[in-house]
């Protein structure tokens, strides 16, 4: 199945999407992690497009999509997300969102809740005041120094090599090419994630909604039982030895997995 790729005229310029799948389908926006791009979802794209209009954006600022000169947060990258789906036209949506994608997955769904109709949280953090203030604490997750030798470049690999797995450089090599495509501003969405006050929001979440836990994601995966009681519609699906660059890890799993979400909601 072909991915077609194309820009949308927004608010902050031009913002980047890939799409797969029958225009007139019911639609499902995918949202990446950061610092990463639709690329996450390539795999993922036409599984999903069998059934649906799939559609993996790059978030504002990441990947081939402009920031508008405007500083990052979640609430603006929803915002985005949502003139997205004026521009393409579409009434409602389901959202997926992995990592930072599900915040703004969250954000999406309380800000515009006549356009989500249900939402699918994959290694998605509950950010409240105790996560904010361990964030704070750490060292930043992906940034680097630069050096005139390059090593910087295989500091930025294995910052993140022990959580992805080992058979797979592949992986390792995409997420470097996204994190270097956003050059300074590679750590933007974690702190855009670690400034976000989901416990004022959350409550706002109706929709039916469904939270996929990748068990060996050790940042995220303990988060899930705490996104669960804060979101009591929605049930916890475990993807086994799912890491944290699920969707392009296991796509197989991982579009199964919503598929069978999405087959039930009315």
């Amino acid at each position: 199945m072909t991915i077609h790729r194309a820009f949308a005229d927004l608010s902050v310029g031009q913002v980047h999407y890939a799409a797969c799948g029958d225009a007139d389908a019911p639609a499902v926006l995918l949202l990446h992690q950061s610092p990463r791009s639709w690329a996450e979802y390539r795999a993922v794209l036409p599984l999903i497009g069998a059934r649906f209009r799939s559609i993996a954006m790059d978030t504002a600022g990441f990947g081939d999509s402009a920031d508008g000169g405007v500083p990052a947060s979640i609430e603006q990258w929803a915002r985005v997300a949502c003139e997205l789906l004026d521009a393409l036209g579409i009434a409602h949506a389901d959202v997926v969102g992995h990592h930072t994608g599900g915040v703004v997955a969250i954000e999406l769904a309380a800000a515009f809740p006549d356009r989500v109709r249900g939402l699918v949280l994959s290694s998605t953090p509950f950010t409240d005041e105790a996560f904010r203030r361990a964030r704070a604490e750490r060292p930043p997750i992906d940034e680097v120094a630069p050096s005139q030798d390059g090593s910087h470049l295989a500091a930025l690999w294995q910052k993140r090599q022990g959580f992805y797995p080992p058979e797979r450089p592949d992986l390792l090599e995409a997420f470097v090419l996204d994190a270097l495509k956003v050059g300074h501003r590679v750590e933007e969405g974690h702190r855009a994630v670690a400034s976000y006050g989901m416990e004022d929001r959350i409550g706002r979440v109706t929709q039916p909604a469904l939270i996929i836990r990748a068990t060996h994601d050790p940042f995220a995966a303990p988060h899930a039982a705490e996104l669960q009681h804060h979101l009591p519609q929605a049930r916890i699906v475990d993807i086994e030895g799912g890491m944290v660059p699920l969707p392009d890890q296991m796509p197989e799993a991982f579009a199964r997995t919503v598929l069978d979400f999405l087959s039930t909601l009315p």
